[in-house]
């Protein structure tokens, strides 16, 4: 695997690349980074040149301190530029949790420069506005997002050798090795803060006594149409984002089949890194 660096939207950008071939893009979540794609890219890099950044904010990239650095148009941006720098017109595009998000939206703006999408335990963005407005079980799921959003929250989460963040990967049997891969990330200077913005710039929220959070968004739905053929890869155990969150997608991404992974939970991904390999190989194949 060769580390690179590339220059995007202002910022450096680290990412692992190996393979050549089609190009087949990864995009990890929270609190995660590139490296989290590891045996998915090892799997692919015989047919592919795969590549996975550190997102904006992330272990060795870049950690712009404002929060007018992390919206969703900035972050968008990021992965345009990426794609030139690598020199693809398009790609596969695979993405979990946060980086499904960017993925859905860049996806539903510039369909031109996606082939196929998989998106792995990540909503729409339309659903999940939906679910937190509208469904009170999505709203208690969803609460950790107030700690994650406030002002104390770098100092609770790197608390204990970062017990609370370690805590979030919930039943994943992790090596020592690689968690300690993952403190070694969360301590660069600024990436605690970096992580948090996604959360703290995004109005996706549920509403507060001080915020009205995704009650004062007014979404398009046009502008959310996603019009590549589109994989969902879904661990049925996650607690953090109900099975609400899949129920009429098909409104919004045509081409579109879902795959649910009854004994898997947020972090299939990590669980049962065949299952998702052999899904995705499939898919994109």
């Amino acid at each position: 695997m060769e580390h690179h660096d590339a220059s995007v939207n202002g910022i450096r950008m680290h990412y692992l690349r190996a393979g050549s071939g089609p190009l087949l893009l990864f995009l990890h979540g929270f609190p995660q980074c590139a490296f989290a794609w590891e045996q998915q890219m090892a799997a692919f890099a015989g047919d592919y040149t795969v590549v996975a950044p550190d997102l904006r904010g992330y272990n060795l990239s870049d950690k712009p301190a404002a929060l007018k650095d992390y919206r969703p148009a900035v972050l968008i941006e990021d992965l345009r530029q990426l794609l030139a720098h690598l020199g693809f017109e398009r790609c596969h595009l695979v993405a979990h949790d946060w980086g499904g998000a960017l993925a859905w939206n860049l996806a539903a703006a510039s369909p031109q420069l996606i082939d196929k999408l998989v998106i792995i335990n990540a909503p729409h963005p339309l659903l999940f506005a939906r679910e937190l407005r509208d469904n009170p079980a999505q709203q208690r799921a969803s609460e950790y997002m107030l700690l994650l959003r406030s002002d104390k929250a770098e100092r609770v989460l790197s608390e204990d050798g970062y017990r609370r963040l370690l805590s979030l990967f919930g039943d994943w049997d992790a090596d020592a090795e690689t968690l300690q891969r993952y403190r070694d990330a969360w301590a660069q200077p600024g990436a605690l803060t970096g992580m948090l913005n996604y959360y703290r710039a995004s109005p996706l929220h549920a509403p507060t006594a001080t915020e009205p959070g995704v009650a004062a968004l007014q979404l398009d739905p046009a502008l959310f149409m996603v019009r590549v053929p589109t994989l969902v890869i879904w661990g049925e155990r996650d607690t953090a984002l109900l099975p609400g969150v899949l129920e009429g997608l098909e409104a919004y991404v045509p081409e579109l089949r879902i795959e649910r992974i009854s004994a898997g939970s947020h972090w299939v991904v990590h669980e049962q890194p065949q299952r998702v390999s052999q899904l995705i190989a499939g898919f994109i194949g």
